[in-house]
């Protein structure tokens, strides 16, 4: 299954706000039998974005990372406009890194009309898709070719990114810690990551809401290293009074 019906977007959704939901009570509420709403979830499971248990689905383990193909169909919606708002930030003339995931690729596709960028960036799927730009000039890390997503990592990559220092980075993450950790699951990524940082004078964090409830054992930075924070909408309190204390700027993709 490439993609998923609004039916399954939204059973995900419910999924994510109360960590499982229920077959009767999904049959009851889309009016669907419950056969209908078992093929669902096990289409949803087939991903990697729910784990099937006795009568529904939960999600599955904050420490266990997604495929990327199961990344990509996670928040579509969301990446797209937090994609939006953050390329929006970048100005023409200017220079950045962009690091892996699926969420700073949803960056770059909104970067295809700008004019003078230069971009470096470890994520070949970025370059992929800013490559047939005229006006953009795009730079590959070098490094170890990761094959789950085509990210490339290792020590070669870091001490390529050290050579440069660049006006912005975009970078994602996996995880958001409470105490504002950003903290992701491959150790190669996250040096590649921290280089990518080290070296941009404005650093700009794209993420959904969903990171606040997933957890990583690797740690990348801290909020306080950022400069703007891009995400589709940000509860009161918590990650959002660490960003206040701290003078990072929030952008919220939904009130755009």
């Amino acid at each position: 299954m490439d993609v998923m019906s609004d039916r399954q977007k939204e059973i995900l959704a419910l999924a994510q706000v109360a960590g499982r939901v229920e077959v009767d009570d999904m049959a009851a509420r889309f009016a669907v039998s419950p056969q209908t709403i078992r093929k669902d979830l096990n289409e949803i499971c087939a991903l990697n974005l729910l784990h099937r248990v006795h009568g529904g689905a939960v999600m599955v383990a904050g420490v266990e990372n997604l495929r990327y193909e199961s990344r990509r169909l996670l928040a579509q919606d969301e990446k797209r406009n937090i994609g939006r708002a953050a390329a929006a930030l970048v100005p023409d003339n200017s220079s950045l890194f962009i690091n892996i995931g699926t969420t700073t690729e949803a960056v770059a596709h909104h970067l295809r009309n700008r004019s003078d960028l230069l971009v470096i960036t470890n994520n070949m799927n970025v370059a992929n898709i800013l490559r047939p730009i005229d006006s953009i000039d795009v730079i590959v890390v070098g490094g170890l070719v990761r094959h789950s997503d085509g990210g490339l990592v290792g020590e070669t990559a870091v001490d390529f990114i050290n050579q440069f220092k660049v006006d912005y980075a975009i970078i994602g993450t996996s995880a958001i810690d409470a105490d504002g950790t950003l903290m992701d699951f491959d150790l190669r990524e996250v040096k590649a990551a921290q280089a990518i940082i080290a070296n941009a004078r404005r650093v700009i964090l794209v993420t959904d809401r969903m990171k606040l409830e997933r957890t990583a054992p690797v740690r990348v930075a801290h909020l306080s290293q950022i400069h703007t924070f891009v995400t589709d909408s940000l509860p009161h309190g918590g990650v959002r009074d660490i960003c206040r204390d701290h003078g990072v700027r929030i952008v919220e993709a939904d009130e755009i």
